[in-house]
């Protein structure tokens, strides 16, 4: 399939997770945990499932930081991870970059915690290296509205695309005409619940017009139950 300009070529994507970690969760103030929590886990699975390699790394993970937390791994088994030696900016590590130049890609998805260290840094000096640099707001967080948004002033100042966890994933998914494109709905509704009922709803509507499974559902389920009256 030909990549278009200014879209993710999934061919040629990584996907940084930088210090997504359990104790800077906490002090995320411009995203609920929940929803940032569902992002990084929706951009890990994508990931898996369009074959985009990942590379992690957590910032002194046995001090108030913490443990990066699990949804990276549990959806992105494929990933690497990166030690660091107490470096802020995960680019200033060898094995980082080592990481990222052993995929011989040359497309960078970034996403951390906080949104003005953990992916501005990284981001503005993966794009002096040449890279293509996007910068998944919504997987990030940052301890303040006010610091978002002035990240993403400068993030886009400086030539890095700002797209949200949505966006990554249709472009990484690219089409529904492909055998695992009920993984790929799976995906949207999590980060769209709403896109999940909307699904329902026609699903239902369908079965009842041609008298599939799923028809009067409800009635089905107590009769079975011996519950129903």
């Amino acid at each position: 399939m030909t990549s278009t300009p200014g879209l993710i070529n999934p061919d040629d994507a990584v996907l940084l997770m930088v210090d997504h970690q359990s104790g800077l969760l906490q002090v995320v103030g411009d995203i609920s945990i929940a929803e940032l929590r569902t992002n990084v886990a929706a951009l890990s699975a994508a990931a898996r499932l369009a074959e985009v390699p990942v590379v992690a790394t957590a910032s002194v993970p046995a001090g108030a930081n913490g443990p990066l937390i699990p949804e990276i791994f549990e959806n992105a088994p494929h990933a690497a991870y990166v030690q660091r030696q107490g470096q802020i900016n995960a680019w200033d590590v060898d094995g980082f970059r080592a990481a990222v130049e052993a995929t011989g890609r040359k497309t960078l998805l970034i996403a951390g915690i906080m949104t003005s260290i953990c992916v501005v840094e990284p981001a503005l000096a993966a794009l002096a290296d040449g890279y293509t640099v996007y910068a998944v707001i919504d997987a990030s967080g940052a301890y303040s509205e006010a610091s978002q948004r002035i990240s993403i002033a400068r993030l886009t100042q400086a030539g890095v695309v700002v797209v949200d966890t949505e966006a990554v994933v249709s472009e990484l998914q690219r089409t529904w005409a492909r055998a695992d494109y009920a993984e790929w709905g799976a995906i949207h509704a999590k980060v769209i619940p709403a896109y999940y009922a909307v699904s329902e709803s026609i699903g239902r509507a369908v079965a009842e017009a041609t008298q599939a499974d799923g028809t009067d559902a409800e009635v089905v389920w107590a009769r079975e139950k011996g519950r129903l009256y």
